[in-house]
C-alpha cells in the first residue's frame, strides 16, 4: 500500500478523524478496543482524506469547485446547478495511478482475507467533519452496497468523493459553519454482511423521543439496513431495559412491536443494479426479525459501545444470513438528546380535539398546526409553502431543504430510526412516521393539527386544535419528606416524564392498557373457541392473528405496558392497580357482552376484588397475574407493587390473597408487596384488619368521598355536595393514616385535590400521609404545596413535619 493513501480500519482509532473521517475512525476504534467484549465489526480499509485531497489537486478541482460555490453564494446560479457542476467535476476526474493502485491492492488483500475472488463490499463515505458529538452529518454523503471488482470499487470511491457536494451536504455545511473545501472525505471499504439473507437495522443507547437514558431502542427489518435507515420499511421495534442486562437469568425486553415490514432490499441480479427492493413474504411480515437472545446481545453491545465512548450512541447493526452472526457496521454519537437542556422540560397539551384522521409513530413531543402540502418528490420544492405540514411517502436526504421549512412532517412509511424521524428530531419539529395512509387521507390545503404529545403514538386531527405549551424548570424543585408520586395509565407517556423528580408511581391503572391497547375482554380470549358472537370472534381473530394462544396476546400486551411504566421509575416503587372496570365498561370491550351482567348500579356492583375469585372472571384475573409475574420475574422489574381495588370485607381480602397465591403472586414471595385501595368506609373502619393483610393503603379520594357522603360523583345536580374537604371525609383519612402507622403500614393518596388546593395538601401533610400521587402536569404544583405545608408545620412545632 502507498503510505498515506490507504489504512486498515484495525489500525485507526477515534483520534484519527482528520485522517479517515468520523465514521471510519469510529469503526477502527471499535475493532481495536471492543473485540474483547464480543462486538463484531466487519473487516475493511479506508482510503484516507489525503487520498481525497491529492485526487482533487491532481485534477485541478479546488479552484473550479470554489468558483462554482462562489457563484451560488452571490446568487448567480442555483444550488441544484452548483451541486451538479461540482459533482460532475469529481466523477469525471481520474485517479492518480498511485492512489488507484493503493486502493486496488487493499481490495485484493481484503478479498484474500475472506478467501473470495472479487469480494462483495460496502463502500461508505466518511467526512472529516462527520459523526461528531456536536454535529450529525448522517446521510449527507453516499453509501454503495454489494460492490464487486477493482474497477467497481474505484468507481464507488469516486462517487463517494462527489457526494461531498450533494445539494443536501452543501446546505448542511453552510448552515453549520463548515468550510466546504476544508472538509475532506475518506472512503471506507468493508466486507459486506449478508443481511440481504437475514436482517439489519438501527439501535440507540437512549430513548430517541424522551432522552430516557436507561433503555436501548432497536429497529429491525428484513434485508439490508438501507431499508430501515431510509424509511422504506416500517420496522420491528424493541425496547430493552439497560440496568438489568447483566443479570443472565432475566430477559429485560420491555416491549416488542411487530412492524409491517412490507419490503426489503436485497442483492440485485448479476449484471444489473447492485441492490433491489422486493416485497416481503407473508411469513416474514408476521415474524420478528430478531429472537430474544439476539435482541439482548445487541442491547449489551450498545451498552458496551456507549460505555466506551462515554456518551449515548446511534448505531447500525446487521445479521449475516450465511453465518447467523451479528455485526455492528456504524456507531456515531447521538446528537439530538445530547444537546437538550436537561433542566428544562417543555410540555404540550391539547385543549380541544378534532376528528382523528391519521395515526402513526410520534417523533418528539410537540404539537404543530398548518395546511397540508402533499408532495411525492423533493423536486416539487417550488410547490411548498413555508409553514405548511409536509405529507409524503417517506424522506431521504434530498428532502432536507423542504423539511427545514415545514411546521411538521407526516409520512406513510418509516420507523423511529428512519431518515424522516432523525432529521425531524434534529430540526426540533413534530413528525408522525409510519402512518400507512397519510398521503391518501390528507388533502392539499387541508388544515390539520399534528399531535405528538399523547405518548408514543402520534395523531393527526382535522382542523386547528387549540393547545398550550409550558416550560417546567427542573432545577428549582424543593425537597420534601412526603413522597410525591405520579398517576399514570398510558405506557407510551411514561418515558416522557422521566425527568420529573418523582418518588415513583403511586397509581398505574391497567384499565387504560386494556381499553386502549388490548381492546378485548380477557374472558373472550379464555373462551375464544366458544364465543357465540361471530362478529366479536372475527374481530378478536384479526387482533390476535400473530398468537396461536389467544390468552398470550393479553399477557404480552399487558406485561409490555406495565413494564414500560415500571422501567421509567425503576428502582422506585410502581404501584399497579389490578383491573377495576365496572360491568358496563367491561361489556364494551370486544367480546365482553357475553360475560357481563346488566346492573342497575355498576359503581356498586361486580367490580374490583369481588371479580378476582368469582368463577365468572377468575380465569381472566389469572391472565392479569401472569402479566405481573412476567414483569417482575422474567423482565426483572421487581419494583412493581400489586394493589387491590374495591375490597369490601376482610373475608374478601383473604379470598383475593389466596387467588394471588394460586397464581404465583404470594405476598412476600420475592419481595412482593400487596396494597389495598382505601375507597370504601369499611376499609377505614376495619383498618386494623386490612393492615394485617396488606402492606400498604392508597386512598382513592373520589370513591371514598362519594361513599362517605352518599353523593354520586358524576351527578351535576349534586356537584356542590361532592367535597373532599368535608370533615367526614378528612376525619376518615386521618383515622386511616393513624391506624396504618400503628401497624407500620404506609398510606398514600391519589387524586386531583392536592394539585388544585394547597389547603388540602396541607391537611394531608399534617395528617402524616406518606405519599401523594398526582397527574404529571400537576406534579410541580403539588411539590411546592407540600414543601410549603411541611415548612409551615416545622415553623409551628420547631421540628420536622413528622
Amino acid at each position: 500500500m502507498a503510505p498515506g493513501y490507504v489504512v486498515w480500519l484495525s489500525e485507526v482509532s477515534g483520534d484519527d478523524v482528520a485522517t479517515v473521517g468520523g465514521k471510519n475512525a469510529s469503526l477502527g476504534e471499535m475493532l481495536r478496543n471492543l473485540a474483547d467484549a464480543g462486538i463484531r465489526v466487519p473487516d475493511g480499509f479506508a482510503a484516507t482524506a489525503e487520498a481525497y485531497r491529492d485526487f482533487v489537486d491532481a485534477n485541478d478541482l479546488r479552484e473550479r469547485v470554489a468558483g462554482a460555490l462562489a457563484k451560488w453564494r452571490s446568487g448567480e446560479t442555483t444550488l441544484s446547478r452548483t451541486g451538479q457542476q461540482a459533482r460532475r467535476l469529481l466523477t469525471d476526474a481520474v485517479f492518480p495511478e498511485v492512489i488507484a493502485q493503493a486502493i486496488r491492492g487493499a481490495y485484493r488483500e481484503l478479498s484474500e482475507r475472506a478467501d473470495r475472488d472479487d469480494l462483495d463490499v460496502a463502500v461508505r463515505s466518511s467526512a472529516t467533519a462527520e459523526d461528531l458529538p456536536e454535529a450529525s452529518f448522517a446521510g449527507q454523503q453516499e453509501t454503495f452496497l454489494n460492490v464487486r471488482g477493482e474497477a467497481a470499487v474505484l468507481d464507488a470511491c469516486r462517487r463517494c468523493f462527489a457526494s461531498l457536494f450533494t445539494d443536501r451536504a452543501i446546505t448542511y455545511r453552510e448552515d453549520h459553519g463548515f468550510d466546504h473545501l476544508d472538509v475532506a472525505l475518506s472512503v471506507g471499504v468493508q466486507r459486506m454482511v449478508r443481511a440481504d439473507e437475514a436482517g439489519a437495522g438501527v439501535m440507540f443507547s437512549i430513548d430517541t423521543e424522551s432522552g430516557f437514558p436507561h433503555v436501548v431502542l432497536l429497529n429491525a427489518g428484513w434485508g439490508l439496513g438501507e431499508g430501515v435507515v431510509s424509511g422504506v420499511v416500517d420496522p420491528d421495534e424493541y425496547l430493552v431495559f439497560k440496568p438489568l442486562l447483566e443479570e443472565e437469568r432475566l430477559k429485560p425486553i420491555v416491549s416488542k412491536t411487530l412492524g409491517r415490514k412490507a419490503a426489503k432490499i436485497i442483492y440485485g441480479a448479476a449484471g444489473g443494479n447492485a441492490t433491489r427492493r422486493v416485497r416481503t413474504s407473508r411469513e416474514e411480515r408476521k415474524r420478528f426479525v430478531l429472537d430474544d437472545d439476539e435482541i439482548l446481545t445487541l442491547a449489551r453491545w450498545a451498552c458496551s459501545i456507549e460505555d466506551h465512548y462515554g456518551r449515548p450512541m446511534d448505531m447500525e447493526w446487521a445479521k449475516d444470513g450465511e453465518t447467523g452472526e451479528l455485526f455492528v457496521v456504524q456507531a456515531r454519537p447521538e446528537t439530538v438528546q445530547a444537546r437538550r437542556d436537561a433542566a428544562l422540560l417543555k410540555t404540550y397539551r391539547l385543549k380541544g380535539q378534532g376528528r382523528r384522521l391519521v395515526t402513526g409513530l410520534a417523533i418528539g413531543d410537540a404539537v404543530a398546526t398548518g395546511a397540508v402540502c402533499n408532495l411525492h418528490s423533493p423536486e416539487d420544492i417550488d410547490r411548498f409553502v413555508d409553514g405548511a405540514v409536509l405529507v409524503t411517502e417517506m424522506t431521504d436526504p434530498d428532502w432536507v431543504p423542504i423539511m427545514k421549512r415545514a411546521a411538521a412532517i407526516v409520512t406513510d412509511h418509516g420507523g423511529r430510526t428512519s431518515h424522516a424521524a432523525i432529521v425531524s428530531r434534529e430540526l426540533a419539529i413534530a413528525a408522525i412516521v409510519g402512518t400507512g395512509n397519510a398521503t391518501e387521507v390528507l388533502e392539499d390545503g387541508q388544515e390539520i393539527t399534528v399531535s405528538c404529545c399523547e405518548g408514543s403514538e402520534g395523531f393527526v386531527y382535522e382542523g386547528i386544535v387549540d393547545h398550550e405549551v409550558e416550560d417546567l424548570e427542573l432545577e428549582d424543585v424543593p425537597e420534601t419528606s412526603t413522597k410525591v408520586m405520579l398517576n399514570l395509565g398510558e405506557p407510551a407517556a411514561a418515558l416522557r416524564w422521566w425527568r420529573l423528580p418523582a418518588d415513583g408511581i403511586g397509581l398505574a391503572r391497567i384499565e387504560f392498557i386494556v381499553n386502549e391497547h388490548i381492546k378485548i375482554h380477557p374472558m373472550a380470549l379464555v373462551r375464544f373457541q366458544e364465543l357465540s358472537d361471530r362478529k366479536a370472534h372475527d374481530h378478536i381473530a384479526e387482533l390476535t392473528a400473530d398468537f396461536d394462544d389467544k390468552t398470550q396476546y393479553f399477557v404480552e400486551m399487558l406485561a409490555s405496558g406495565i413494564a414500560r411504566i415500571a422501567a421509567s421509575r425503576h428502582p422506585a416503587p410502581v404501584i399497579v392497580r389490578m383491573s377495576d372496570f365496572k360491568t358496563n365498561e367491561y361489556a364494551d370491550l370486544v367480546g365482553g357482552r357475553e360475560f357481563e351482567p346488566e346492573e342497575e348500579n355498576p359503581m356498586l356492583g361486580w367490580r374490583g376484588a369481588s371479580r378476582y375469585y368469582d368463577e365468572g372472571y377468575r380465569e381472566g384475573f389469572a391472565l392479569e397475574c401472569r402479566a405481573i409475574r412476567r414483569v417482575r420475574d422474567e423482565i426483572g422489574l421487581d419494583n412493581v407493587i400489586v394493589m387491590i381495588p374495591f375490597c369490601r370485607t376482610l373475608e374478601e381480602a383473604d379470598r383475593v390473597l389466596e387467588v394471588l397465591d394460586d397464581n404465583g403472586l404470594a405476598r412476600g414471595k420475592n419481595g412482593l408487596e400487596v396494597y389495598v385501595m382505601a375507597e370504601i368506609p369499611s376499609n377505614v373502619i376495619l383498618a386494623d384488619g386490612f393492615a394485617r393483610r396488606f402492606d400498604g393503603f392508597s386512598v382513592g379520594s373520589n370513591d371514598l368521598t362519594q361513599l362517605v357522603l352518599g353523593v354520586d360523583r358524576d351527578s351535576d345536580r349534586l356537584h356542590a355536595l361532592f367535597d373532599e374537604h368535608n370533615p367526614a371525609v378528612t376525619r376518615f383519612i386521618a383515622q386511616l393514616v393513624q391506624a396504618a402507622h400503628d401497624h407500620r403500614r404506609k398510606v398514600g393518596l391519589c387524586g386531583q385535590a392536592p394539585s388544585d388546593d394547597p389547603a388540602f395538601a396541607r391537611f394531608l401533610v399534617e395528617a402524616g400521609i406518606d405519599s401523594i400521587s398526582v397527574s404529571p402536569d400537576g406534579f410541580m404544583r403539588v411539590k411546592h404545596h407540600v414543601a410549603a405545608a411541611e415548612q409551615e408545620a416545622r415553623s409551628r412545632s420547631g421540628r420536622p413535619a413528622r
